[in-house]
């Protein structure tokens, strides 16, 4: 992916884009994609990077949603079991088959859970991942060494998918592009053009970088912007009612030893009423979730204290082991985008999951709720109403069947895996110029040479880019992101040819995030 010349394509005079897709999230790329798979044409713009906001800040599960299924949202879990399957299928370098356990403390517990996890097996059909079942007491302690064990009386092991949220969106947008797709990040929207009858036609755009302007004209307009979709509705039509109520989930990042074994935790009742994941994730273990209402949609949002406390009081009823405050490496917080609520109801895990397709009368196409595992099938349901909108024929859809960018069925173990196929290519940098295998952080596997790759070749174009999305290391040790700073900004800046302006402001802006990361 190449920003320089996905840019040169925005100057082609009298190009006329099928789809102008806004939002380089989940749902953006899943525009995108869909779209691409049926020969049209298409231009995605995002004013910061790929999966910058809530499409990297996710608990890392591909599931069907077990709760979904305790609050009797059957259509969303068979809908989300299948894509699980094919997105396990078609990016296996970046999903991972995870075992889960629930402990069982009561008899009611073991029938509850076992009943509903054969149901949730069973719906997943011929797509299954593995078979649910109860263990003992004693398989149990041995999968969880660090559980409490007072009043135990086993567990039911299930399974569900993991992934790497960003890499995933990343290596969607790779693909994208290789099939014809113009994607650019750092691309703000600053107005929607419309012809004579008032229907959109196009985007007014700002590079953020260089802060030229464009014109993209194109017959649909699709709005997948998530949280921040009442920001461009509202350029669409100024009095637009509200159609987003931001929900705010944290997640804690531990080392992994606080759980011991490779096994996920599912805690399914806290004392409010959520559903708790302690997951093995790229050797730490993130612990989330929370489901609090915020009222302002931010880029950058941050975990409130009493979010923190609550992971921790809860995590402290289940583990031998009590984590801390001091002992947390990382916390990240992601914005929900959930449909605003009708008048009087303000709990937001009642308020679907499911996804919505919206145009309004000027034929602006929005695409607001959903989830990440069912980002294609949403991709799908969007460009549904480009025949609606333009009158124009479509092909059928063949998403569903295409590999992703560095697809391969023997990723290499460790780090390495993210990268799946391209990651021979990184290698051989460090066979060419042995000095780019060295390491940037004694406590973390990450090179020297993955940062001229990501740079050269993933459109990274800030510190950040890399550190948070690339590398996943501001997610994983905030600190240990911060001491990587000055060696990532300085090799960005050789690449890119920038000069110390360029790396100073980088590490400034930096730091400044970091904190963000870090628990005061």
């Amino acid at each position: 992916m190449n920003r320089i010349k996905n840019l040169k394509q925005l100057k082609e005079k009298g190009k006329v884009w099928d789809i102008a897709v806004i939002g380089g999230g989940a749902s953006g790329l899943g525009v995108a994609l869909d779209a691409l798979s049926r020969g049209l044409s298409v231009v995605l713009v995002d004013k910061s990077d790929f999966a910058k906001g809530t499409s990297s800040r996710s608990t890392k599960l591909v599931h069907g949603g077990v709760r979904y299924l305790a609050q009797g949202d059957i259509a969303l879990v068979f809908e989300a079991l299948k894509e699980r399957g094919r997105l396990l299928q078609n990016a296996p370098h970046l999903t991972y088959n995870q075992p889960f356990i629930i402990p069982i403390y009561t008899l009611f517990d073991r029938l509850q859970y076992s009943i509903g996890l054969k149901i949730y097996d069973w719906m997943a059909g011929r797509l299954r991942l593995g078979k649910s079942r109860f263990i003992s007491r004693k398989e149990t302690i041995q999968r969880l060494p660090q559980i409490k064990q007072e009043g135990l009386k086993g567990g039911v092991v299930y399974h569900d998918g993991q992934f790497d949220d960003a890499r995933l969106a990343l290596s969607v947008a790779m693909t994208c592009d290789e099939m014809g797709g113009c994607l650019l990040n750092y691309m703000r929207v600053t107005g929607l053009v419309k012809n004579q009858e008032g229907q959109i036609s196009g985007l007014k755009v700002r590079d953020e970088l260089s802060k030229e302007k464009y014109k993209i004209e194109a017959k649909m307009v699709v709005n997948a912007t998530g949280v921040f979709a009442d920001k461009i509705l509202q350029m669409d039509q100024p009095d637009a009612p509200k159609s987003i109520q931001p929900s705010q989930g944290i997640h804690l990042v531990l080392d992994q030893s606080f759980l011991g074994g490779k096994d996920a935790l599912m805690i399914p009742k806290t004392s409010d009423g959520r559903v708790l994941f302690a997951v093995p994730w790229l050797d730490k273990l993130v612990v989330g979730t929370t489901d609090t209402l915020r009222e302002k949609a931010k880029l950058e949002p941050e975990a409130l204290s009493k979010e923190v406390d609550f992971i921790l009081e809860t995590a402290e009823a289940y583990l031998t082991k009590a984590p801390t405050r001091q002992d947390v490496k990382s916390v990240f917080a992601g914005l929900r985008p959930l449909a605003a609520p009708k008048a009087g109801s303000t709990k937001t895990k009642e308020i679907s999951r499911s996804h919505k397709v919206i145009v309004s009368q000027s034929k602006l196409v929005s695409i607001t709720g959903g989830k990440w595992t069912t980002f294609r099938k949403m991709g799908e349901d969007t460009v549904e109403e480009y025949t609606k909108v333009t009158q124009s024929p479509l092909s059928p859809s063949t998403s569903a069947k295409i590999r992703y960018h560095g697809f391969t069925e023997n990723p290499q173990e460790g780090h390495w895996k993210g990268y799946g196929a391209d990651a021979v290519f990184i290698q051989k940098m460090i066979q060419d110029k042995p000095e780019l295998g060295q390491l940037l952080h004694p406590s973390y596997p990450y090179t020297q040479a993955e940062v001229i790759w990501c740079t050269r070749h993933e459109m990274a174009m800030k510190v950040e880019d890399i550190l948070s999305r690339r590398m996943r290391m501001l997610l994983l040790d905030a600190q240990a992101a911060w001491s990587m700073a000055p060696k990532v900004a300085q090799l960005m800046g050789e690449e890119m040819g920038k000069g110390d302006k360029w790396v100073e402001t980088e590490l400034q802006d930096f730091e400044k995030l970091a904190n963000k990361y870090l628990l005061k």
